[in-house]
């Protein structure tokens, strides 16, 4: 049978209906069976791995945290560093070496103590008081200079704490990542347009972190530093975006730098907590202690206000903290115990702790 010129014949639109059933079969099927394997979504915004991790038996990495002179950052680095040698053999661990990145442009008096390269500070002025704009700058002074083994590194920071042994929680070319709450592109698009332009994609490419902690290969972060360091400076002296993301602006140059590069990172919630918001310690890794610690005797939260009991880092400002803290009082939540404990250790067994 010949079709009349302008319709298609019966057998033919049966048959195309037929091919295009069968393939509409197959991709619900695909998607359906990448559902239920957890594969779907791996390479879409955001990443998030669905893997069990925390066995150990990936690719080291190299511990970094970028730090300054003073004695404030000097405690925070002698504890941070106690729990790395403590962790660093465990069962489960993957790290590797250890670099306190310190950007005071001179030696200090921990040189023999923690593993350190001295790096320049901005030039006089350029951080606007802005301390934490020298973390970028850090970095790249590192990677230019560092000879390491490792081909991944954690970047860190000084108040952090290992709780449990840390896998490399990194899978190939994608870096894993602490996602934070306060981190919001989307809901800063018309600031964020003004380094990530429309041409790069959608303002979701961005993913919601800062730096620290984030696993990733050196030779990724190679890449990404210079940017990180001029995103960061460019948002510094942009009146408009200083006073819309204030102190975490430097999180976002990284998260803006990296999506300038095309780098999606895995979303690990376990990778950090932070009392006192994060009660428990469990199968987390670090422990943040940036926010402070105020309750009354009874065990009840007092954010806001100075408790009866606390422990805030910004408490010792001048000098480390006394060894043997005392313990929060009872209903206080096990994170807060826990923080407490692994300072009053480390104090009790590094050297010269009261003399720093």
């Amino acid at each position: 049978m010949v079709a009349r010129r302008g319709a298609a014949s019966p057998f033919l639109l049966v048959l195309l209906a037929f091919i295009f059933f069968l393939g509409t079969y197959n991709l619900v099927t695909l998607v359906i069976n990448k559902a239920s394997s957890g594969g779907i979504g791996d390479l879409n915004e955001p990443i998030i791995s669905r893997r069990e991790l925390g066995r150990g038996g990936g690719p080291k990495y190299h511990v970094v945290l970028t730090a300054t002179d003073a004695t404030y950052s000097k405690w925070q680095c002698r504890v941070m560093y106690y729990w790395y040698k403590k962790m660093k053999d465990v069962p489960g661990s993957d790290m590797g070496g250890f670099t306190r990145v310190l950007h005071s442009g001179n030696a200090d008096n921990l040189m023999e103590e923690i593993p350190t390269m001295v790096v320049d500070p901005l030039p006089q002025g350029l951080d606007r008081g802005y301390v934490v704009l020298n973390r970028p700058w850090a970095f790249v002074q590192w990677l230019e200079k560092a000879t390491i083994e490792e081909e991944y590194i954690l970047m860190a920071e000084p108040d952090h704490i290992f709780v449990n042994p840390l896998p490399n929680l990194a899978q190939g070319d994608h870096p894993a990542a602490f996602p934070f709450f306060y981190i919001k592109p989307s809901d800063n698009e018309k600031i964020v347009r003004k380094y990530y332009p429309e041409e790069k994609g959608p303002v979701t490419n961005i993913d919601p972190i800062g730096n620290s902690p984030v696993i990733i290969k050196k030779s990724i972060m190679e890449k990404i530093a210079p940017t990180w360091m001029n995103v960061s400076l460019q948002m510094k002296h942009d009146p408009e975006t200083d006073k819309a993301f204030g102190w975490v602006l430097e999180m976002y140059g990284y998260a803006i730098a990296s999506a300038l590069h095309g780098v999606r990172h895995i979303l690990r919630k376990d990778f950090m907590l932070q009392p006192p918001w994060d009660t428990e310690v469990g199968k987390k890794f670090i422990l943040h202690y940036t926010y402070g610690c105020d309750y009354t005797m009874k065990g009840k939260l007092t954010y806001g206000e100075v408790g009866e009991w606390r422990f805030d880092k910004r408490s010792y400002l001048g000098g480390p903290p006394p060894r043997d803290i005392p313990l929060p009082p009872p209903g206080v939540p096990e994170s807060v115990v826990r923080l407490v404990k692994a300072v009053n250790e480390a104090s009790a067994n590094i050297p010269g702790w009261d003399t720093l």
